[in-house]
């Protein structure tokens, strides 16, 4: 990740408008900013989400709420809780996510 001619700044998350993103199961809500290149979003799923496609883009992904199951195409799973994140390349390992009890994340991609 090459970050260039992002000045300082703050975001206001709340502030930001809210997309919806329907899953196979349940709804995530997205508040996105764009610096050139680089998507950051906090995102929220709620209980019973199950998302209605398998990823090949890659992440960095933190748990700030809640818990999130991350499925990969391979059959491994892995739960992430609040202070958890998991890190994935472009095109590495396809993977999917869901939640029970509903998550709130940070995302870079």
């Amino acid at each position: 990740m090459d970050m260039q001619n992002i000045p300082f700044g703050l975001t206001e998350w709340e502030k930001i408008p809210v997309t919806e993103h329907k899953g196979e199961t349940g709804m995530a809500y997205w508040r996105t900013q764009q610096f050139g290149p680089i998507r950051v979003r906090m995102v929220e799923y709620t209980p019973g989400y199950l998302a209605d496609h398998w990823c090949k883009k890659g992440h960095i992904l933190l748990c700030l709420e809640g818990e999130l199951r991350t499925e990969l195409d391979d059959g491994r799973t892995f739960v992430l809780t609040p202070g958890v994140s998991y890190q994935v390349a472009d095109n590495a390992e396809a993977h999917r996510s869901s939640t029970q009890t509903g998550a709130k994340l940070f995302i870079v991609d």
